[in-house]
């Protein structure tokens, strides 16, 4: 019920129609009491630099998989990282650390599966300050934060801003409720840079824009870690022509399984609605032999026995790439702003091979 409530409301959201146009006079009292409330927001500044992952469009943008490539990029080139996040759908707004064995009611997934992928400390928390500031209390080595989401939080300070644009492009380019935007189109004219993720609209800004590509990686069976390739494991359904379902509980499940598709995967679709909790097991009903999963909802789909034990069960790897142009971008900006804060950073020493 939920994944076709979202699926209706992003086809309201694209295009400007009759039932958004009616919406619009709430979008204008939506826009004018966010921008009061920033206009009386004084930032508060931590004493590291911070790089917010954000986004204008509500929902899923494809922030996450870019977070958790640009805290690997930036640990290879010599930073420490942490995270902080909302930790959207958490049954707590306390601030508190992430740990790998955390239960994502109370962490949020998102948060769960960036310290699972990364293995950087992680703090979650509605107020993105205090939970920066948990973190440098309990992680004094952490010389950068990543901020996953939160760019129209602006109590927190920040030295660099990237606006995520995902499949779904801009909508409409109205503001919530008439269209799906948090802000207006010319908010990425003022953000440091622009990446670009599975969409095809053309957009328009003066700000630098990069492209982030994506890819299908391993497959994990969740009951015991077993991995195999996915070229192996389409083959392997192939083979036996065993019926396969594609399940996924987030903001875009159609990109999910266009990638399957593209791997000659051929699979029933099971959209879950975004952040799906799996309190209850949705495959309880399902008799087909393959069950294929995003890690986004592994991390709380292993706290459900059921779900957990279920040797159908596959959790499907999601690889991000970003530009190297992008890399080096964030690297010189974070790099300015560490040595503005007379924080250092050490390169890491490149191997000497004989």
């Amino acid at each position: 019920m939920r994944a076709a409530i979202e699926r209706a409301l992003h086809q309201v959201w694209s295009h400007r129609g009759p039932a958004a146009t009616l919406l619009y006079p709430l979008s204008l009292i939506y826009l004018a009491i966010a921008r009061r409330k920033a206009a009386k927001t004084v930032p508060v500044e931590l004493p590291i630099p911070v790089v917010v992952v954000g986004n204008i469009y509500v929902g899923g943008t494809g922030k996450t998989p870019i977070t958790i490539e640009l805290v690997r990029e930036l640990r290879a080139a010599g930073f420490s990282p942490g995270v902080i996040s909302r930790g959207y759908g958490r049954a707590s707004e306390t601030v508190r650390m992430v740990q790998e064995d955390s239960p994502a009611l109370e962490v949020g997934d998102e948060p769960l599966l960036i310290r699972r992928s990364t293995r950087v400390p992680v703090a979650v928390g509605r107020d993105r300050v205090a939970a920066g500031r948990l973190l440098l209390e309990q992680n004094p080595s952490v010389n950068v934060i990543v901020s996953d989401d939160g760019l129209q939080h602006r109590r927190l300070a920040r030295d660099l801003e990237l606006a995520v644009v995902g499949a779904r492009g801009l909508g409409n380019g109205w503001a919530l409720p008439a269209g799906p935007l948090r802000e207006l189109p010319e908010r990425l004219d003022q953000v440091d840079a622009i990446v670009l993720s599975a969409t095809k609209d053309v957009i328009e800004s003066r700000t630098p824009r990069f492209a982030a590509t994506s890819q299908l990686g391993d497959a994990v069976r969740l009951v015991d870690g077993k991995r195999r390739t996915i070229e192996d494991l389409a083959h392997r359904i192939a083979e036996k022509e065993a019926t396969t379902t594609a399940a996924a509980g987030i903001a875009a499940p159609e990109r999910f399984f266009n990638m399957l598709s593209a791997h000659d995967i051929d699979c029933s679709t099971m959209p879950l609605g975004d952040h799906f909790d799996f309190s209850t097991n949705p495959f309880a009903q399902c008799s087909s032999r393959y069950i294929l999963i995003t890690g986004k909802d592994a991390v709380k789909a292993v706290q459900n026995s059921a779900i957990k034990n279920d040797r159908r069960v596959w959790m499907i790897e999601y690889q991000t790439q970003l530009d190297p142009y992008l890399v080096q971008f964030v690297v010189e900006k974070l790099s300015e702003a560490a040595e503005r804060k007379h924080i250092e950073i050490v390169p890491p020493t490149e191997e000497i091979t004989h």
